[in-house]
């Protein structure tokens, strides 16, 4: 049974066949996802979607990527949701120093108060990181506490040994799929198993056999039979593995 760590089941992209895309993902043996917010205004639809699905989850935050939608008063309104909903993750926030015209300042702002509210609340944090893993990793140290995953990883190697010796996990997904992506398939072959997620990030980053197309959570199948094929390993032990993983960092229940 497989866990999508990361899938936005809430985005627009999906409001015309929600349903049957909830009904694929069960039948490829997806067991469960997790939901991360992205803005303020977008909590309300998310708590009512994972509110009807037993097997969806919801996390809480404010992205780096839209940042034209944040006000610094949603930090405390975030805070507000955490107290009151008790959601699976602080999330997702992070850092996005690849997008033109996002001010890096304010990024870090929105970020740093995320940190320091998943520290408070003792929750996971779910991180987007581009282009911004090695600042990522300081401000994680500097706040101290903390657990999470910096989902669809792009760095190094021994950037993913420092999150690993900071109790994060890495988030992979679609991109794991393409064969020109060397270093996330070498890292992702000789990683300890204990540290990764599976993802589908959808609707975006479509697996190399989707190209152009929105991707779903059922995907994930595929994912996994990458990982396995990458790794040398058996599907049923890489899903069972990566499934208990994210199980324990969000502390979802058992199916």
């Amino acid at each position: 049974m497989l866990v999508d760590s990361h899938c936005h089941l809430d985005a627009p992209e999906f409001d015309a066949d929600r349903d049957a895309v909830i009904a694929r993902a069960r039948a490829a043996g997806v067991a469960a996802q997790v939901i991360p917010a992205i803005a303020l205004a977008g909590f309300g639809k998310l708590r009512e979607l994972c509110a009807g699905h037993a097997d969806l989850h919801a996390a809480y935050g404010l992205h780096p990527m839209y940042l034209a939608e944040h006000r610094p008063d949603h930090l405390g309104a975030l805070r507000d949701w955490l107290e009151r909903e008790r959601p699976v993750a602080v999330g997702e926030c992070g850092l996005d120093f690849f997008v033109e015209g996002l001010d890096a300042d304010e990024q870090r702002r929105y970020f740093s108060g995320q940190l320091g509210l998943a520290r408070e609340f003792e929750l996971p944090v779910i991180v987007h990181a581009r282009r911004a893993v090695d600042e990522v990793v300081a401000a994680i140290r500097r706040i101290g506490g903390l657990r999470g995953v910096v989902h669809s990883f792009s760095g190094s190697a021994e950037q993913a040994r420092q999150l690993w010796n900071l109790d994060f996990m890495i988030g992979l997904g679609g991109p794991v799929t393409y064969e020109r992506a060397n270093k996330l398939r070498g890292i992702v072959a000789t990683m300890p198993i204990e540290f990764l997620l599976l993802e589908t990030d959808a609707p975006d980053q479509p697996l190399a056999t989707h190209r152009g197309e929105r991707n779903e959570p059922a995907h994930l199948r595929e994912i996994v039979a990458t990982v396995a094929a990458l790794r040398g390993g058996d599907v049923a032990d890489i899903a069972r593995a990566t499934a208990a993983n994210a199980r324990r960092l969000f502390a979802l229940p058992p199916t």
